[in-house]
C-alpha cells in the first residue's frame, strides 16, 4: 500500500527537486560579502591615512594644508558610499604634485662677476658685447642683494636674447645658470597649442597635470631655478591664442604679478619672483608692448667668419672626437680646411650646422678606422669633400 501511495505520488519519470539552499548558506554567503566589504573599506582607509602622512610631512603652506584636508574629508565620506576609486587617483596624485613641491628649498646663488665671466668666456668665443651686457646685467644685481634691495631685484627686466637659429641663446642662458650655480631648465613655447600647457587643467579633470612653469620648478627642486622661455616669438600663429600666450607670460614675468601666480592644477598661489627667467627668440614682431616693457633686450649679432674658425677649431673639434670616441691623432684637420667648410652650401647656416657637418665628417673618419682602412684620418683641403655628406659635395 505504501508503495502504490509512493508510485501514485511520485512517479519514475517525475524530475527530482531541486535542493533549496538552508538559511545558513544565507547567513553565510551574506557574512562573506559583509566581511569583503569590511575588508576594502580598511583598504581605502589605510590608503587614507597615507595621503594624511603626505600632508603632514609636506613643506606645504598651512592653508593649503587645511584644503586638502578638506578634500581628504570628502574622500572618506566617500569611502563609506563605495564610490571612492577614481576621486583618490585624483586626491593622490595632486598631493604627489604638492609634496614634489619645493616650498622651502633654495639654491645657493654665487654672484662672482669675475667667475661668470669666466664662465661665459670659457664657453663662447667672441660675443663680447652680449657677454658686457650681461655682466653689466648681473653686477647691477649683485650690488642691488648686497644692499638687500630685494623689491629692486624683483622688479629687474627680463634678459631677452633675440638672434638667428644655432647662434648660442640656449647655450649662453645653460653658461648664466652655471656662472651662478642655479639649475636650469628650458621650457620650449614654440607653437604651443593652449595657454593650458603653461598654467595647467583643473585637477578634478582625470590625467590632469600641473603648467610646465611648476613643472619646471619642480623638476629642478629649488624655488629659485633659471627658467628659460624659449622662442617665446614662435608661441602661435593664431592671433587670439597669441594674445592669451602674451598676457600670461605678461602675469609670470611681471614682478606685481608674479608673487601671487595661480596655477590651474595646483589652485594656490605661488611665488615666482625668485626665479631667473631668461626669453629667447628669433624676433620681436610677435611679442605684445606690455610685454616688451618688461624685458632688456639683447641682440646677439651673427659670428664672423673669422670667429667662426676659432670655434670649429677650439670648441666644436674637440667635442665632436668625444662624441664620436676618436682620439687627437685618429682625426686632424689642417689649419687651411676651416674656410672651406664653413659655408659648404654657399650661405651661412649657424654654428648648430657647422657642429652637424663637422661630426658627418668624423663620422666618416670613424667608419675608415674601424673598418681598418686607416689608422688615422687627416682631413685636407685635397681630401676633404671625400668627407663632406654627399648632399654638401658640389
Amino acid at each position: 500500500m505504501t508503495a502504490q501511495v509512493q508510485s501514485i505520488n511520485q512517479p519514475k519519470d517525475a524530475a527530482k527537486p531541486r535542493d533549496v539552499p538552508s538559511m545558513m548558506d544565507f547567513d553565510g554567503s551574506e557574512m562573506s560579502n559583509a566581511a569583503n566589504a569590511e575588508e576594502t573599506k580598511n583598504i581605502y582607509y589605510k590608503e587614507i591615512d597615507i595621503l594624511k602622512q603626505k600632508v603632514a610631512s609636506s613643506a606645504a603652506p598651512e592653508e593649503l594644508k587645511v584644503q586638502m584636508g578638506t578634500m581628504i574629508q570628502r574622500l572618506e565620506r566617500m569611502a563609506r558610499t563605495g564610490v571612492y576609486s577614481r576621486e583618490y587617483d585624483i586626491m593622490n596624485n595632486y598631493v604627489d604634485w604638492i609634496i614634489k613641491y619645493p616650498w622651502d628649498k633654495y639654491a645657493d646663488e654665487n654672484l662672482d662677476i669675475k667667475n661668470v665671466k669666466k664662465v661665459l668666456d670659457s664657453n663662447h668665443y667672441g660675443l663680447d658685447s652680449v657677454k658686457e651686457r650681461i655682466l653689466q646685467y648681473l653686477a647691477v644685481r649683485k650690488l642691488l642683494l648686497d644692499k638687500k634691495d630685494f623689491k629692486a631685484v624683483e622688479k629687474s627686466p627680463v634678459i631677452c636674447m633675440v638672434g638667428l637659429q644655432g647662434i648660442g641663446k640656449t647655450t649662453m642662458a645653460k653658461s648664466i645658470a652655471k656662472a651662478l650655480n642655479r639649475p636650469f631648465y628650458r621650457v620650449s613655447m614654440g607653437a604651443i597649442g593652449s595657454v593650458l600647457e603653461v598654467r595647467g587643467r583643473d585637477k578634478s579633470i582625470e590625467g590632469a597635470e600641473p603648467g610646465q612653469i611648476v613643472k619646471a620648478i619642480v623638476r629642478t627642486g629649488v624655488r629659485n631655478p633659471i627658467i628659460l622661455l624659449d622662442e617665446l616669438d614662435k608661441a602661435s600663429g593664431q592671433s587670439g591664442l597669441l594674445a592669451d600666450v602674451m598676457a600670461t607670460m605678461l602675469e609670470i614675468l611681471d614682478p606685481e604679478q608674479n608673487t601671487t601666480y595661480r596655477d590651474h592644477y595646483i589652485d594656490f598661489p605661488i611665488d615666482l619672483s625668485q626665479i631667473m627667467f631668461i626669453v629667447s627668440g628669433n624676433k620681436l614682431g610677435t611679442f605684445s608692448a606690455a610685454l616688451m616693457d618688461r624685458l632688456e633686450i639683447i641682440k646677439m649679432p651673427s659670428y664672423t667668419d673669422e670667429e667662426k674658425q676659432v670655434i670649429a677649431r677650439d670648441y666644436l673639434l674637440p667635442r665632436v672626437r668625444a662624441a664620436t670616441g676618436l682620439l687627437e691623432d685618429q682625426l686632424q684637420f689642417t689649419p687651411d680646411i676651416w674656410p672651406m667648410i664653413l659655408r659648404p652650401l654657399g650661405y651661412d647656416s649657424g654654428i648648430r650646422s657647422l657642429q652637424r657637418l663637422i661630426e658627418n665628417m668624423a663620422r666618416e673618419a670613424a667608419l675608415q678606422i674601424v673598418m681598418g682602412e686607416k689608422t688615422q684620418v687627416i682631413i685636407s683641403a685635397e681630401n676633404f669633400k671625400a668627407y663632406l655628406p654627399k648632399y654638401t659635395v658640389a
